[in-house]
This record gives structure tokens, C-alpha cells and sequence, in this order.
């Protein structure tokens, strides 16, 4: 399959408003789709079936699975997909969102500094009028501008359109080998300048680093945590730490989903008291920000002979059942000519709330220039 017909058959599913989704994961250069068959509504409960899952950030709603055996695959490989131009979209700072965050800033900040959390993460969403509201052309445009992050658009009638470029890995497994991530602290990428990060961020950050490690060690073993680097997503920066570690035999894939979903870094510590602040506080509800989505319990197969003469012993592959999962970050969900576009910020003892408003309208941009 060419690149012009992966992108008309996905055109067509949309316009016969059957579910989809188009991705691409981080430096890989790869595009995937999966195209289901019928417009049925798929959940899973226990994360033991095979397809592409897209999770909310309360995981006592539904999960949404477009199941591997009701869906078409396919892929293209490609560094830029060429895209039209379009009117550029107005972005204005809307005061009252200012003062409404802020204030929740506040609050957050009040209930640690009384003692009942440690780290609390606010966010709001904001809603704009669009000029391109064409879902596979702001997945190009995203895809084409953000490399270090996985990139999608998903589709399904019954639920909604939802896009995004998310730089955070909840976590993959290959075998029993389980990779993730702790991401914290967020500053504006500056060409030829050297990012200098607060005592705070750094806090921040480990926070999220001891959280998931100690979540991750009654199912796992042989933790090793990496030192903590600065990367690149789009015109941001982030502090991140890698965090590797082997699955018990008995260990169920839904039980270390529960034990890391959500983070700190999108919930935040303690985990239960945090997000009984965040219901009772943003008013509104996230829905699938700051969930997951991702490809989920994949057979792959690999040799285990790197030499490509010695046929014979290529012939010997390994199978493993493999999972991607990503955090639902720097998303929007698209109604018609509407962008609701989703952000938020960690909340800490030392949070200034006029520099977390700065944050998340750092944030949104990441979203907007691709609205552009």
C-alpha cells in the first residue's frame, strides 16, 4: 500500500463514520492504522485480549478496544507526509480560564500545604473555534512535527475524535520485560541555550521516579533506574528517568496497569487522594485526557540469530506477546469546527500559580501549532 491509498482509505472509514485509529510511535518513521470492520462499541475489562486499546482517566468507565480480529492493519514507512496549507487559527488568552485556574492552583497548593496530598496535577480544557477541523490532516501535521512523541488519531462514532502527540510512556512489556518512564517538569525548548531546572522540578520528578517504582515491585523484579535526563518534545522540555525491570510469572497485565495508572505525573501523590481532589475540584470531566492508549498484547516474532547468512538458525524465532502503552497527554478532542484541547500542570508546596497558568498555555501551543 502507496502512501496516497493509506491515507484515502482511511478518509473513506471516516466519512463512513466507522471507528479507526492512525499512529505512529516515537523515531520509528513507521505509520499504522487500524480500520474496524463494523461500528460496534468493544470494552475490555482485564486487558487480556489483543488489539488497540484507548483507556479514560478513571478506569471504573470503559475501556474502548478495537479488537485485532474485527480490524484491518496496515503500514507505511515515511519521514514527512505532505500536507496543505491552511488559514491559520486565532488563539487568544481568555481571562476567566486565567482566573479560574489560578484559583484552583490555589487550592491545590492550600490542601498540600494542610498536609492532605504531596503532589496534586490540575488541569482545565480549552475550547477553540478551528479553521482545518480535518482529523488525518492534523495527524500529518503533528506527525511531520513532533518525532519524539506518539502521534494519533482515533476515531470511534459512539465515542468521539480524539488526536494527540504524547511524549510519556506509561509502560511496554516484550516477554516479561517491562519498560517505563517517570516525566515531570515542562519548560519551552530554546535553540543554542542549556534548560536550567528548579529544585522543585527536580522534586517533582522524583516523586513521580520513587512512585513508580515501588507500585512496580510487587510484580516485578530486578528494578534498575537510569539518571535523570532532560528531553525534547516539540518546542518543550522534560525531565525523564527510564525505568526497567522483569514481570513475576503470576503478574496479571491489569494489575500493573492499576498499580501505575494514573502517575503522579497525571494525577499525582498520594494517588487516591489526589484524584478524589481532582474530581471534586476541575469541573469537568476529563474523559480519555490523561488516560492511555495503545497496542495491546501484540505476537511478535523474533530470531534469535543476528547473523542473516545462517538461514538455518534464523529459522529459530522467538514469539512474545507485546504491549505499547502511552499517556494520553497534549490531546484535544475534535466536535465539528470545536478543538477541545486538554492541559494541565503538577501542583507542588512551591507552585507559583501565575507561572502554572504560563505552563498550560505553554502546553495548549504544542497542540495549536498544528492548527495553524
Amino acid at each position: 500500500m502507496n502512501h496516497d491509498s493509506f491515507f484515502e482509505t482511511l478518509e473513506t472509514q471516516f466519512t463512513n463514520q466507522l471507528p479507526f485509529v492512525v499512529y505512529s510511535r516515537p523515531i520509528n518513521s513507521v505509520v499504522k492504522c487500524w480500520l474496524q470492520k463494523d461500528d460496534e462499541l468493544h470494552s475490555t475489562e482485564f486487558f487480556t485480549e489483543s488489539g488497540f486499546v484507548f483507556a479514560p482517566f478513571n478506569l471504573s468507565e470503559k475501556s474502548i478496544l478495537f479488537p485485532k480480529d474485527k480490524c484491518e492493519y496496515s503500514e507505511i514507512r515515511c519521514e514527512n507526509l505532505e500536507i496543505e496549507s491552511v488559514e491559520s487559527t486565532k488563539i487568544t488568552v481568555d481571562e476567566y480560564d486565567k482566573i479560574n485556574h489560578i484559583n484552583l492552583v490555589l487550592k491545590g497548593r492550600e490542601a498540600i500545604n494542610n498536609g492532605d496530598l504531596e503532589k496534586v496535577v490540575l488541569s482545565r480544557c480549552e475550547t477553540k473555534v478551528i479553521q482545518n477541523n480535518n482529523p488525518i490532516s492534523i495527524f500529518k501535521q503533528l506527525y511531520n512535527s513532533y518525532k519524539n512523541a506518539m502521534v494519533y488519531c482515533w476515531y470511534h462514532p459512539k465515542v468521539g475524535l480524539w488526536i494527540g502527540a504524547t511524549p510519556e510512556l506509561l509502560f511496554k512489556t516484550e516477554g516479561k520485560q517491562l519498560t517505563t518512564i517517570s516525566l515531570a517538569g515542562t519548560q519551552p525548548y530554546k535553540q543554542n541555550s542549556e534548560p536550567t531546572w528548579t529544585e522543585k522540578e527536580f522534586v517533582e520528578q522524583q516523586i513521580v521516579t520513587d512512585y513508580i517504582t515501588r507500585q512496580l515491585k510487587p510484580y516485578t523484579k530486578q528494578i534498575e533506574v537510569s539518571q535523570v535526563n532532560t528531553v525534547r518534545a516539540g518546542k518543550l522540555l522534560h525531565l525523564k528517568t527510564k525505568i526497567t525491570s522483569i514481570i513475576h510469572e503470576k503478574a496479571q497485565l491489569k494489575s500493573i496497569i492499576e498499580a501505575l495508572h494514573p502517575t503522579p505525573a497525571v494525577c499525582g501523590f498520594p494517588k487516591p487522594e489526589a484524584k478524589t481532589f481532582i474530581l471534586q475540584h476541575e469541573n469537568y470531566n476529563r474523559e480519555f485526557y490523561t488516560g492511555f492508549l495503545g497496542e495491546l498484547n501484540l505476537k511478535i516474532s523474533k530470531t534469535r540469530n543476528t547473523n542473516r547468512r545462517n538461514v538455518e538458525n534464523n529459522a529459530y524465532a522467538v514469539v512474545k506477546s507485546q504491549s505499547n502503552f502511552y499517556v494520553n497527554l497534549r490531546c484535544m478532542q475534535l466536535k465539528g469546527s470545536n478543538a477541545s484541547i486538554y492541559v494541565g500542570g503538577g501542583i507542588t508546596k512551591d507552585s507559583n500559580p501565575e507561572k502554572e497558568w504560563e505552563e498550560t498555555v505553554n502546553k495548549t501551543a504544542t497542540i495549536v501549532n498544528v492548527l495553524d
